[in-house]
């Protein structure tokens, strides 16, 4: 069994009494077939009345509703096993943030959390049964065989390790090309979304034809992996398919022989020939249904290989709560590393700086200087390799993340918006906010166009605000940082890239009323946005090489003094 699956179901309450109730009800499906042979045999044998035909009907009625009942509540135990691990599949994605996820192609997890783990239906329902009735039936069969014919029981002990033998060689040859099969799959769902979503950009550049062509030759990639585990399928049918009537064979024969010799009677020898298959069957059934499972199997390791990376990567809380103080913080960070896997360069590298309570700080500098990499630092998406991050004097490592987050308010450079009302995008935030909470969140994100929408705040925009415009989507995106009124620490990364002038201005003056009273940390290109901040630090390759304050809008006289913390030269 699968050691991970078996895990997760033992920790499900639910599904541990689903499964135990199709176990036993395969089981004992399967020991009813040695009454259900002493009856036929008796019956044919003349052993039996006539009479003795409504018990064989009783018993096949009988192992009817128990094959009812394992389907039922195998069905239930599915449902509860896939339910389970796309739960923790889903919280695992939401724990590791961008950071993480930059890792993980968006259409392979689609496909995984989706169609991949459809495929632990074949296992759940027909392969885990098959496994309890394969190590209880044969066994009994065997009782019963020495008991009836010593000779047949030996040479169905002997012959039946074969089958098991021959179906893990062949399984191995099977699971190897299952697994290539997935990954198959699992590349063709990747790239297919990317295409998708890229379609306008290909289009534009004359592409899209191109992208088509290598679509058909990733599709073709798949049905050539799967014709492949197809013939692996087949032929493992056919091995234990051959096995088990050349066994039967051996004990047939010698069957037909001692009974027209006349040294076996009649009932004994039917009672050898209707169990004797019954003996394979259920290795036959494991094999086949082994097989069948194989894609659920490989697309199972790809969640579990997921949620072990994730539980490596992700911080542990060590339970703590957040900073008692409810007011704005003071953030440092010592001589603090970032580095991403795979890269060789840091992103941060011994950054060194002070945040004090209520400063509004803008980070400028070239893109892929570290600027992003800082906010998700703060965010508690990437931890530091070296150095720490300190928040009002306590280590970040050590807070509670919800605790934490509860008091920031961030607002990214592509807000994504989801295909439900602006309210609720609004209120994404604050669950709990009212109709009124979201209105004044509105206002003063300067998100006046709302009121011109068709239904007003009621209006569901497209997926990813596809009915808005760039500037309608930021300020949605603020008022959801406004509809955070506890929140002490606002971040903000590039709000008004991509935006008009008008639309830049609304943002600007929403951002402004935003940050008063906070700790604001501010990503930003444009001078407006700069000139927001008392002061500037500016990020090259990684390392602070500049740390000013910043200049006064109106006068154009500093407002702040130089701070001389930094990672770098000043």
């Amino acid at each position: 069994m699968h050691k991970d699956l078996l895990r997760l179901m033992r920790a499900e309450r639910a599904v541990r009494l689903h499964l135990a109730v199709t176990l036993v009800a395969a089981v004992l499906a399967g020991l009813l077939v040695l009454v259900q042979a002493e009856l036929l045999a008796g019956v044919l044998s003349g052993r039996f009345t006539a009479a003795a035909l409504g018990a064989v009907a009783a018993v096949v009625g009988v192992r009817a509703l128990l094959a009812w009942t394992q389907g039922v509540f195998a069905g239930r135990t599915a449902t509860g096993v896939k339910s389970a691990l796309r739960r923790r599949l889903l919280a695992r994605l939401r724990e590791l943030g961008p950071g993480g996820l930059a890792a993980h192609r968006s259409g392979e997890l689609v496909t995984l959390t989706g169609r991949g783990l459809d495929g632990l239906d074949a296992y759940l329902t027909g392969y885990l049964p098959s496994i309890a009735v394969a190590g209880v039936v044969p066994i009994a069969v065997l009782v019963r065989l020495f008991a009836a014919d010593l000779g047949s029981a030996v040479i169905v002990l002997v012959t039946l390790p074969l089958i098991p033998i021959f179906g893990a060689l062949v399984g191995m040859t099977t699971k190897a090309v299952t697994e290539r099969q997935y990954l198959a799959l699992s590349r063709l769902g990747g790239h297919f979304l990317d295409v998708v979503r890229g379609l306008p950009t290909l289009r534009a550049f004359g592409r899209a034809r191109y992208q088509a062509g290598v679509i058909r030759q990733v599709a073709e990639a798949h049905r050539s992996a799967t014709m492949r585990t197809l013939r692996v399928a087949f032929l493992s049918s056919l091995v234990l398919e051959l096995c088990a009537s050349l066994s039967l064979a051996l004990v047939a024969v010698p069957i037909g022989l001692r009974l027209l010799g006349g040294s076996l009677d009649l009932t004994t020898a039917l009672l050898v020939l209707l169990l004797a298959p019954e003996a394979y069957l259920p290795l036959r059934a494991m094999g086949t249904r082994f097989h069948a499972s194989m894609e659920g199997v490989a697309a199972a390791d790809a969640a579990f290989a997921v949620l072990d990376t994730a539980e490596d990567t992700r911080r542990e809380s060590a339970g703590t709560a957040a900073p008692a103080s409810a007011g704005p913080p003071e953030i440092r960070l010592e001589n603090v590393t970032v580095r991403y896997p795979g890269r060789e360069a840091a992103a941060l590298e011994d950054v060194t700086l002070t945040i004090a309570p209520g400063e509004r700080v803008a980070l400028v500098g070239e893109s892929g200087g570290g600027k992003s990499t800082l906010l998700h630092l703060l965010l508690g998406f990437v931890e530091p390799a070296a150095g720490r991050v300190l928040v009002d004097g306590a280590d970040l490592r050590e807070l509670d993340p919800a605790g934490w987050r509860a008091r920031l308010a961030f607002v990214a450079q592509r807000p994504h918006l989801f295909a439900t009302s602006v309210a609720d995008n609004i209120r994404l935030g604050a669950p709990g906010a009212s109709d009124e909470d979201v209105r004044r969140a509105a206002e003063a994100a300067h998100a006046d166009f709302v009121a011109a929408l068709p239904q007003g705040f009621a209006t569901v925009v497209g997926e990813r605000g596809a009915n808005l415009s760039a500037g309608q989507r930021q300020r949605v995106a603020l008022a959801r940082a406004f509809c955070r009124p506890e929140a002490s620490v606002l971040l903000l990364d590039e709000p008004t890239a991509r935006l008009d002038g008008r639309s830049e201005a609304a943002v600007v003056a929403g951002t402004a009323e935003l940050a008063r009273g906070r700790t604001a940390v501010i990503v930003a290109h444009r001078p407006a946005m700069i000139d927001l901040a008392d002061r500037i630090i500016r990020l090259h390759a990684g390392r602070v090489v500049a740390d000013t304050a910043g200049v006064e809008p109106d006068t154009g006289r500093r407002v702040a003094a130089v701070h001389g913390e930094s990672g770098g030269e000043a």
